[in-house]
């Protein structure tokens, strides 16, 4: 028992002098409380929100497509649109009424002026300068200067030749040809020629009253009762008569023999190589074909 007492006691000592040594160290302080990351103000919150809101409101359009804003700020558009309401006004317009119709008021006068220029070069453009008590106009100038049908039917009968005047030109200047001519039809003042497809004029020319004769119905019943013979019928006819028709003998094209191409022959024979093999080899070329 005094064996286990010993040992009792030495482990009691050990123990003390180990609880004393850790109470000696540095104390270490409880460890900090985790800090909550900064949650998002709401006015970032909002921010982003609206972000969004306009990334989706974008419409979706192909950025290999120019953007169609409905105004030309080139100089020669706008002279395509002068010309063209030009072309729909039956009266001449000043250059004041042509910037109002541009909306080109508050353009800077070096751009009025170049516009201007232009106008007054263009082969499409009539222009009159500007005379006393006149201010100078500017008209569109068409391939014919016929906007009426009285000036129509004044161009036709002064022509020296009987050639018809193309509808496609008149419509160029007179945007109502179609049916001033429709009515000019109606009446016996024009022969017109007309589109299969769509039924729309293609060319005009005069018809002249003086030539307009009335046949009696005798003359028309008497050419109605000639019959005329059919197409072989009038062959037969020639040939009986000793005549051979023009379209019996036709030439006709003999087909062309295709060239045949010539046979290759065979080489009658080569340069013997495999001399050293003579005693070994045999010669069969009496065989061959």
């Amino acid at each position: 028992m005094s064996y286990l007492q010993n040992k009792v006691q030495s482990f009691n000592a050990n123990l003390g002098t180990v609880a004393g040594k850790i109470s000696n160290k540095r104390t270490v302080g409880p460890p900090p409380k985790p800090v909550a990351s900064p949650t998002p103000s709401a006015a970032s919150e909002t921010s982003k929100n609206d972000l969004k809101r306009k990334r989706a409101d974008l419409p979706q359009i192909p950025f290999s497509q120019p953007a169609d804003t409905g105004v030309g700020q080139h100089i020669m558009t706008q002279v395509t649109y002068a010309i063209d309401h030009l072309k729909k006004r039956d009266e001449p317009q000043t250059f004041a009424a042509i910037l109002e119709y541009l909306s080109m008021q508050t353009r800077e006068e070096s751009y009025k002026k170049a516009l201007e220029k232009i106008l007054i070069q263009h082969d499409k453009v009539n222009h009159e300068p500007k005379r006393e008590g006149h201010p100078a106009v500017f008209s569109f100038r068409p391939v014919h200067n016929i906007r009426s049908a009285e000036s129509l039917l004044r161009y036709l009968q002064a022509q020296h030749t009987a050639q018809g005047l193309s509808v496609k030109e008149l419509r160029d200047g007179w945007p109502g040809a179609e049916d001033a001519i429709s009515k000019l039809e109606s009446e016996g003042k024009l022969l017109v020629t007309r589109n299969k497809k769509d039924n729309h004029a293609r060319m005009v020319w005069p018809n002249d009253p003086s030539l307009n004769f009335e046949i009696d119905n005798e003359f028309k019943a008497i050419w109605h009762k000639v019959k005329l013979p059919e197409p072989g019928a009038l062959a037969d006819e020639l040939e009986k008569e000793g005549l051979t028709p023009a379209n019996k003998h036709r030439l006709t094209k003999k087909p062309v023999k295709a060239q045949e191409k010539p046979k290759r022959k065979a080489r009658a024979g080569g340069k013997t190589t495999n001399v050293h093999m003579a005693g070994v080899l045999r010669d069969y070329s009496h065989l061959k074909k």
